[in-house]
């Protein structure tokens, strides 16, 4: 007799890998720390699908088979990622290929990263007075897509957080300079956002780039910069330190 169709499920969340069994298999990226993969149990497989920002040694075609491939063997399938699944992290694609195969398959949101890099910094994304919009974008897409058009979205009155996009920043940087905001604009970066090595740097938009290449801060990690509201009083960083960094204790 034919094996059901297990399910396939794109997974964010900690609880729901305890709920696994023993012919649980995750298919995990490289931001997925060893202790989320601890909780599910011991002879449940993984299976490293060698994704990263900038370096797709499994290209997401790949990555559909082997999640429908698997599920269509009787196994549970877990499509574990780090952040939410929903924002830039391919959910649609995978979803749809469970779904053409007839395989049941749910998506369990995630805390994504530039709410966890608010909560790191301790910099609300939004603000009364001087922040009531808030943007999630990137620098950066797919082989041989247009790069996109992030500057339209800054407006007084807005934050944008800028996921994937620490190569680019120094398009960012110009792109924003051109659109009018001041040079010494803050700029919130996150990097390893919930996770031990957490960091938090602070700087101006003019020295965006600098700050990166200075602090080692390289793929992926949160650039979040707030237009503030005309008459908000705030456009320029405090009369301190030029770049201050926030270590996580």
């Amino acid at each position: 007799m034919p094996v059901p169709p297990a399910k396939a499920s794109a997974i964010c969340s900690l609880c729901a890998l305890c709920k696994g069994c023993s012919r649980l298999i995750r298919f995990f990226d490289r931001l997925v720390e060893k202790e989320v993969l601890s909780l599910a149990r011991p002879a449940a497989k993984r299976v490293f699908a060698r994704k990263h920002v900038g370096a797709h040694s499994w290209p997401q075609d790949r990555i559909n088979a082997a999640v429908v491939g698997e599920a269509l063997k009787g196994r549970r399938v877990v499509r574990l990622k780090s952040g939410d699944p929903s924002i830039f992290g391919c959910a649609a694609a995978e979803l749809a290929a469970a779904l053409a195969a007839d395989i049941d398959a749910e998506i369990v949101p995630g805390i994504t990263t530039a709410c966890a890099a608010a909560a790191q910094s301790g910099t609300p994304l939004t603000e009364r007075g001087l922040s009531d919009t808030l943007v999630l974008t990137t620098a950066r897409c797919k082989a041989g897509d247009s790069l996109p058009d992030y500057v339209r979205h800054e407006m007084p009155g807005t934050t944008i957080a800028y996921y994937m996009s620490v190569e680019q920043a120094p398009r960012v940087r110009d792109g924003l300079l051109g659109q009018g905001l001041s040079a010494s604009t803050p700029v919130t970066i996150a990097a390893d956002v919930s996770k031990p090595s957490a960091r938090t740097v602070s700087c101006g938009l003019s020295v965006l780039p600098d700050t990166l290449k200075l602090h080692e801060i390289s793929g992926c990690a949160a650039i979040i910069i707030t237009f503030p509201k005309l008459g908000s009083g705030q456009v320029s960083l405090p009369k301190t330190k030029s770049c201050r960094q926030i270590a996580r204790p």
